[in-house]
């Protein structure tokens, strides 16, 4: 990659993630945000471009390097450290043996992923507490959110991802996705030419068969023959119309009446009133069906 490619795909990467850590309020002034980490081409990148907007943005926040040593077998340990210290950002290296874990919980052949994500993300929670930090900066990109949208809706029934910005379930700690903007491609070109020193995941890369990389290769597959639709896909996640899905707890469908819908009845939050209002409305549309089938035939 010439010089000027170089620095057109670093303006990218920066900008975009400027823009989706404006867009989400990801961090704010005297945040300190826990970089997770692995060795891999997004989580690097995804450090190098907090270290840039550390030095140029217009609040004030602090970096802290967390990785998480899971004694996978033949895991490099010296590589992150002395990486870092060649950054001089702070850092802690936390050892904790989930591979073990993993490999005599999950059945052979059974997917590992989901185990690992759980006890990994426990981990940092609690480390995140520890180190005093406000904010769990993970390097997750556009494919990854698309990737997981598919998934959900494919395979678990829902239309949900992974959001840019997340507040744990005893909203303790918020999880910030600061590449959520960020091309799949280009951090991989970004991360080559800076010659990260990239370690992969053994426990993961290793698995055949996993439905993530067959939601992965449909949307390569998408891009080629179609361009602009990731893009589209993307756009549609922040662009969603809950009158027109079928989530009753999202929309007031019972409350809709010819003016509207009828705001007496509540915004679907299904409390007391709500459910009484729509057993009424029920009643009264039984009663007139019954009217109609009962009454005779006009001329």
């Amino acid at each position: 990659m010439n010089e000027y490619s170089f620095n057109k795909l670093q303006k990218r990467i920066r900008r975009e993630a400027g823009n989706a850590i404006r867009d989400f309020g990801m961090i704010e002034e005297g945040s300190r945000v826990m970089v997770c980490l692995s060795g891999g081409a997004d989580s690097y990148t995804m450090l190098d471009t907090l270290l840039y907007l550390q030095r140029v943005a217009p609040v004030s926040f602090e970096v802290v390097a967390v990785n998480l040593d899971q004694k996978q077998p033949g895991f490099p340990e010296e590589v992150l450290p002395g990486y870092l210290e060649s950054l001089g950002v702070e850092y802690r290296i936390v050892q904790e043996d989930t591979y073990s874990i993993v490999k005599d919980k999950v059945p052979e052949g059974k997917t590992t992923c989901s185990l690992c994500s759980r006890l990994r993300r426990g981990i940092l929670y609690r480390v995140a507490q520890e180190l005093g930090a406000d904010r769990i900066a993970l390097g997750h990109h556009r494919e990854d959110i698309l990737e997981t949208f598919l998934l959900n809706m494919f395979f678990g029934g829902s239309l949900k991802t992974m959001p840019p910005k997340l507040v744990s379930d005893d909203g303790r700690n918020v999880v910030i996705r600061p590449l959520a903007y960020c091309k799949e491609a280009d951090i991989k070109a970004y991360a080559a030419a800076k010659d990260f020193p990239i370690i992969p995941c053994n426990l993961c890369g290793s698995q055949p068969n996993l439905q993530r990389q067959e939601m992965k290769a449909l949307l390569q597959d998408w891009d080629r023959r179609f361009p602009g639709r990731l893009e589209s896909m993307f756009r549609a996640l922040g662009n969603a119309a809950p009158s027109h899905l079928l989530d009753h707890q999202l929309f007031d469908f019972p409350g809709l009446t010819p003016g509207g819908v009828d705001q007496s009845v509540g915004s679907g939050d299904h409390d007391e009133t709500f459910a009484g209002n729509a057993l009424d409305r029920s009643g009264e549309a039984v009663a007139v069906l019954r009217h109609f089938r009962n009454a005779p035939l006009s001329n």
